[in-house]
């Protein structure tokens, strides 16, 4: 073998595989098409946001990269939501690209056991029996071997881009689409679909006018991503906001005979819940405006980000209706937006490890699977490395459930219904959110990123130090009760009154209290929390205050993990099942599920199958049984 491991695509996916295979000690080598476009943020430049700023900390806890990168990179934070319940907070950062495409791929030339090298490839080499990978084959004619590969293509395989009746074959604006790979993968029988997304156009800095818009600054403090990353002490610029308006409407109305989207150019299916410009208008006629986030490229550039406005319509089109919009008035345009249509696996066909279930030893990850946003990449790349490597030593796949982390809501969604559209992680799908806070991810994960092997020593030191230090601290809240005469020597009546009636109570059972913060209690003791991070003293407090709701989930949780650990062998023979249903037993063979847990969430089956299925189970296990 050439190589242990081949990583294909330098998007945030195959970053993500390339580096925890390599780190992981596998000698892999990483194929992308540009070495200079690793890491590129193709649409908006930012990370994070709601649910995914939790899947940047996940990535982070289990020894990924992303949060290093945007850390390093952001000229903007903001955590959305401040005003909300904890369970749908998150961070956000506006990155300067460009700093961070560069310090990507700066990562990955100086990581050791990792061999970049530009080509594409088009082609896979099998195994005699075709049951297993063996290596790829390149546009250049190059065969490279390794047991195992992880596919992280995007939006680049079989890729069209459209602007009006304008149409080329290519991934992105400008790069030439990963062509081959598509028809290869069609021909070895796996089910290959075409999805589509958008872009919009990138105009010129110094052409708006930033009085007729709204500023949008971040947060006064820079917060990182990274558990144990250092401070961050980053330029910070602002964003702007600016609405369409009817004039807008009018001149997108009179163009829709010239919208590929419409036409039948596009066949591939769109992201429901980031539409074009064109769709809003179309699907909703009676909205007045819609709001439109003018965002920062990078500190040196004059490219500005037109969020919310994406098109597929005629170039001519764009102008005419970006000039419509406040501040845009004499707005030049740089880069047109665009549609892009790809090839895509219906990830039904995965397991939860992202191994397919045709070819061992083939891992896939990213947009390849359906999913949009950098965020839902960058976590099944890493989930795809750790478990091509796990594959390669023999061992089990890391698998994460669904109360563990979104990074499991994310593979099981994919794995146990499949897509027909972008699939994007939103709060929502996530049963058990309250337990799955952007802050408390290095406590869900940490650990097993260690036990995996990308989290250092240091960090992992680092971490323990912290639980201590948290659970010293809720212990002394326990035991630190709250006196009459310290409460009347408080200067501040309000603050007195809202502390009046907790008199003789325990600091962690006040904290309880809605109207109480931590931070009055440590005015009345600092030495609680001397020389402690504010976001372990903020950790703190949700920990104790949503206390109730956590555990009557945790009690939840435990019982769905009695179903998780009840495992269905590989090749499990359904049809032996007695009074299983011709329907849940085709859908059984069809997903081809891992765990009872993963067969109850299979769309459409029956309840009444399931727990036929689980008494099947439970006598070839007893102790699954019980």
């Amino acid at each position: 073998m050439d190589f242990d491991a081949i990583v294909i695509g330098g998007g945030h996916a195959g970053i993500e595989a390339g580096l925890a295979l390599s780190r992981l000690g596998f000698n892999t080598l990483f194929i992308t098409q540009n070495i200079d476009t690793i890491g590129k943020l193709s649409c908006n430049p930012a990370v994070g946001g709601l649910s995914k700023g939790n899947m940047v900390r996940e990535i982070d806890a289990l020894g990924g990269e992303m949060a290093h990168l945007i850390d390093h990179t952001m000229i903007q934070f903001r955590i959305l939501n401040r005003s909300r319940g904890p369970a749908v907070q998150a961070p956000r950062a506006q990155a300067d690209k460009f700093a961070y495409s560069a310090l990507a791929k700066y990562t990955l030339e100086h990581q050791k056991d990792l061999h970049l090298f530009q080509d594409t490839v088009t082609d896979f080499i099998l195994s005699s029996d075709g049951y297993s990978i063996q290596g790829v084959i390149t546009e250049r004619n190059m065969r490279f071997t390794a047991r195992a590969v992880v596919l992280t293509t995007g939006t680049f395989m079989e890729g069209k881009i459209f602007i009006g009746k304008y149409w080329k074959v290519s991934g992105r604006l400008g790069e030439p689409a990963a062509e081959g790979l598509g028809v290869s993968l069609r021909r070895m029988g796996f089910d290959v679909g075409r999805l589509k997304t958008g872009t919009p156009a990138r105009v010129k800095r110094s052409s708006l006018d930033y009085s007729k818009m709204e500023m949008q600054p971040g947060d006064d403090e820079m917060l990182q991503f990274s558990f144990f990353g250092e401070k961050v002490q980053r330029p910070k610029v602002p964003c702007w906001i600016t609405y369409t308006n009817e004039k807008t409407h009018e001149i997108i109305r009179a163009n829709f005979h010239q919208s590929p989207l419409f036409s039948g150019m596009i066949v591939g299916l769109g992201p429901r819940y980031c539409p074009s410009i064109e769709d809003k208008v179309k699907r909703f006629p009676d909205r007045e405006r819609h709001q439109i986030f003018v965002e920062p490229e990078g500190l040196d550039s004059e490219e500005m980000y037109l969020n919310g406005i994406s098109s597929s319509l005629p170039e001519e089109v764009q102008n005419q209706f970006l000039h419509t919009l406040p501040g845009l008035e004499h707005v030049e345009v740089v880069r047109p937006g665009y549609a892009v249509e790809y090839d895509y696996l219906n990830p039904i066909q995965l397991y939860p490890s992202l191994m397919t279930k045709r070819l061992k030893g083939l891992f896939i990850a990213g947009q390849t699977n359906g999913t949009s946003g950098y965020e839902e990449a960058g976590c099944q790349g890493l989930m795809a490395g750790i478990n091509a490597a796990m594959y390669l030593q023999g061992k089990k796949p890391l698998v994460l459930s669904r109360t563990e982390a979104y990074i499991g809501v994310l593979i099981d969604d994919l794995v146990t219904m499949g897509t027909k559209e972008p699939y994007r992680m939103f709060t929502s799908r996530a049963e058990h959110r309250l337990s799955l806070r952007h802050d408390t991810a290095d406590l869900r994960l940490l650990e097993k990123g260690y036990e995996a092997g990308l989290v250092t020593e240091e960090v992992h030191s680092q971490f323990l130090e912290k639980k201590d230090k948290i659970d010293e601290i809720k212990e002394l809240l326990s035991q630190r009760h709250l006196g009459a005469k310290e409460l009347a020597a408080c200067e501040k009546e309000a603050f007195n009154e809202s502390l009046r009636r907790h008199t003789g109570k325990t600091f962690d059972q006040i904290i309880r209290d809605p109207e109480v913060s931590l931070e009055q209690l440590l005015n009345i003791d600092p030495s609680i929390g001397e020389g402690v991070r504010k976001d372990w003293l903020q950790q703190i407090e949700l920990d104790i205050k949503y206390d109730g709701y956590i555990a009557r989930q945790e009690r939840q949780n435990s019982r769905i993990e009695k179903m998780e650990r009840m495992v269905i062998p590989e090749g499990f023979d359904y049809d032996s099942v007695e009074s299983l249903s011709a329907e849940s037993c085709m859908k059984f063979k069809q997903v081809l599920p891992a765990t009872l847990g993963q067969a109850s969430r299979i769309s459409g089956v029956r309840t009444s199958d399931i727990a036929v299925l689980m008494i099947h189970l439970g006598k070839k296990n007893g102790s699954a049984a019980e």
